[in-house]
């Protein structure tokens, strides 16, 4: 098991922080006395399903907060490995941010008081940090992207799209950011032997995908998506939902779904494809 320790400076930006490591799969905690380290560990232990622990513990803990460096210690000890996330910025900034956001911080009714003890009661644990970020120049997607990079694995690093086949018969994909309208694609559902087999069989996919047309789609698709994604990753969005909707979500959809998936695969994203209405049966 593996244990990021998220601490900084109030107003730093470990609310993101933690809304990041959620999504890299960290099972998470938010204002965690370090008291209570020990057993939070020890129940997530008991999951086979959780590895990575990630848990905010900063001065909102009062006195409690003098306790991490043993927490640590304790958590070492049992051949965990923990690493500190430090989160710091200058002090006008985070005053801009206190006074945008109209909340007292959490050390004195003055913020600019407030952050000095805080930064002289954290000074030990910024020294001992694995990695410190210094947000104050840096826009909420510029740190979203800065953590990722420090913090995920090459694959949980890329674009998540899920290609979604539908039927807009049974309505639209709610989830899809961007949809498309296969109808426009000769329909296996009047060829006598390919009525019944779906987009997924061999037989259906290279009637669909013999036609001029469909090539032609999947080629401006491919251009479209090359240019989108690389914009969509340097904005911090992390997941993409493609529909492609044809009458019944069983024949033209599932096919072109299957071969778009092909197609991006070129361009370094993760890729799953999902037919919603595919067992309907028409």
């Amino acid at each position: 098991m593996e244990i990021l320790v998220i601490t900084g400076y109030s107003g730093a930006g470990k609310s993101v922080a933690l809304d990041v490591v959620e999504d890299l799969g960290y099972f998470s905690m938010d204002n965690l006395p370090p008291s209570l380290l020990e057993k939070f560990i020890d129940l997530a232990i008991e999951s086979p399903k959780i590895h990575k622990v990630a848990v905010v513990m900063d001065t909102r803990g009062g006195d409690f907060f003098s306790n991490l460096p043993q927490a640590i210690e304790r958590a070492q000890e049992k051949k965990i490995k923990v690493s500190i996330l430090f989160l710091s910025a200058s002090e006008d900034v985070i005053v801009a941010r206190y006074k945008e956001r109209r909340r007292p911080h959490p050390l004195g009714d003055s913020i600019v008081e407030g952050y000095r003890k805080e930064r002289k009661e954290l000074e030990d644990i910024k020294n001992q940090a694995d990695i410190v970020i210094d947000t104050s120049a840096l826009s909420t997607n510029q740190f979203k992207q800065r953590l990722t990079r420090e913090l995920a694995s090459k694959d949980q690093a890329k674009l998540r799209v899920t290609i979604n086949s539908f039927g807009f018969k049974y309505g639209i994909l709610q989830d899809g950011d961007i949809i498309f309208d296969v109808r426009f694609l000769p329909n296996p559902y009047y060829i006598p032997e390919l009525k019944k087999l779906n987009g997924l069989n061999k037989k259906t996919q290279d009637f669909v995908l013999s036609k001029a047309q469909s090539q032609e789609f999947l080629d401006r698709l491919y251009d479209l998506f090359a240019f989108l994604i690389p914009h969509y990753v340097e904005e911090g969005k992390r997941q993409l939902v493609i529909g492609l909707g044809c009458t019944g979500g069983f024949h033209r959809s599932v096919a072109m779904t299957e071969a778009l998936a092909k197609r991006l695969e070129k361009l370094d994203v993760v890729i799953q494809t999902r037919h919603r209405d595919m067992e309907s049966g028409d």
